[in-house]
């Protein structure tokens, strides 16, 4: 809904993400409020802020394969683990990061394509047991290859991150180098949900037989949906590496999938919103127990160690709250409260 007196003149101004002078307002006082962060936040706050950028390019990948496709994925560490190793391996050959991101991206994008293959042809249950069969071969595909190639067991270092002699492996410069990824990455998901290509995921999302028969090549559409949301997936992977300076297969679990999925679900899984609106509320939320549970500790309490141990059962119910009480997610909440916002003081009915 949007306020009286908005209208249209043409399809491009109707998809346009900001569309009113006040939402124009709003986002320039958020990406304000961004970019001057670094001068009132602590490397505390800074490396959580950059870790939570680096989930959300992660959490933008399902958007688009289950979001938007349908298709779902429980294997998304997996992918941000393979460009994670493809990083590192480029790293240590000395490529700049302007060509180690984009060859990271590619291939978990191709690597997602040959799991996506049999996916097309199955849905509900068993493509998630395909996807989750991508999730358990990584690492036993890490440990099988030779030492020499991807570090096997230990693990691969990855060499600091600079750009143009830049030093951006401060908390500092990589706050500045993940919000600059994000905001590209938020630019392209957004964007994405008007184009043709997002228009086709949305109908074989919908109904893939009456896709199939309007002319949509189904097949294709889905192998894309897997590619395209592990681009998203291995630039995550490479600046993770960077921000870990350590890579091991151990670090990309199935755990991590799900707690990727689940941040989705809470934030709302067909919305645009759903992916910024579930990392920042899971991160705030585990940060805050974490930061409780530290409190108590030096205390001298022994909750404190109560409360770790039962923080990702507080956030395991959260998504259960989620399904249950709001299965359109922190989004559609967010909607129904703009919405009475706008109409305000008029009546609904």
């Amino acid at each position: 809904m949007l306020p009286t007196g908005i209208h249209f003149e043409s399809y491009a101004a109707e998809t346009r993400v900001l569309k009113t002078l006040r939402s124009r307002i709003w986002a320039s006082a958020l990406a304000l409020g961004l970019l001057c962060a670094p001068l009132f936040a602590g490397a505390y706050l800074l490396g959580v802020a950059s870790e939570m950028f680096i989930t959300l390019m992660a959490v933008y990948g399902l958007y688009v394969t289950v979001g938007m496709a349908g298709q779902i994925n429980i294997a998304q560490s997996a992918f941000v683990g393979i460009g994670a190793f493809a990083a590192a391996k480029l790293s240590s050959y000395g490529q700049p990061v302007f060509v180690v991101i984009p060859l990271a991206a590619l291939a978990a994008g191709c690597v997602s394509i040959l799991f996506a293959l049999p996916a097309v042809r199955v849905k509900g249950l068993y493509l998630a047991l395909t996807t989750l069969a991508a999730q358990a071969m990584f690492p036993i595909v890490i440990y099988a290859l030779p030492a020499s190639w991807l570090g096997g067991l230990a693990g691969m270092p990855v060499e600091p991150l600079t750009l143009f002699g830049a030093d951006l492996g401060t908390p500092t410069g990589f706050y500045y180098f993940t919000l600059a990824l994000v905001a590209l990455l938020t630019i392209s998901a957004f964007r994405l949900q008007h184009s043709r290509f997002g228009r086709a995921m949305m109908a074989v999302r919908d109904n893939d037989i009456a896709a199939e028969v309007m002319g949509i090549p189904v097949m294709r559409v889905k192998l894309m949906a897997f590619f395209v949301g592990s681009l998203f997936a291995g630039v995550a992977g490479a600046c993770l590496a960077y921000f870990l300076q350590f890579v091991t297969a151990a670090s990309f679990t199935l755990f991590a999938s799900v707690w990727y999925l689940g941040m989705l679900i809470v934030g709302g899984l067909h919305s645009r919103l759903g992916p910024i609106l579930g990392v920042v509320f899971i991160t705030v939320l585990q940060e805050g127990l974490h930061k409780v549970a530290n409190t108590l500790m030096q205390a001298g309490s022994g909750s404190g160690g109560m409360l770790f141990a039962l923080t990702s059962i507080i956030l395991g119910g959260c998504i259960l709250l989620a399904l249950i009480f709001e299965p359109r997610g922190l989004a559609h909440r967010w909607a129904v409260l703009r919405n009475a916002f706008q109409i305000w003081p008029f009546p609904r009915n």
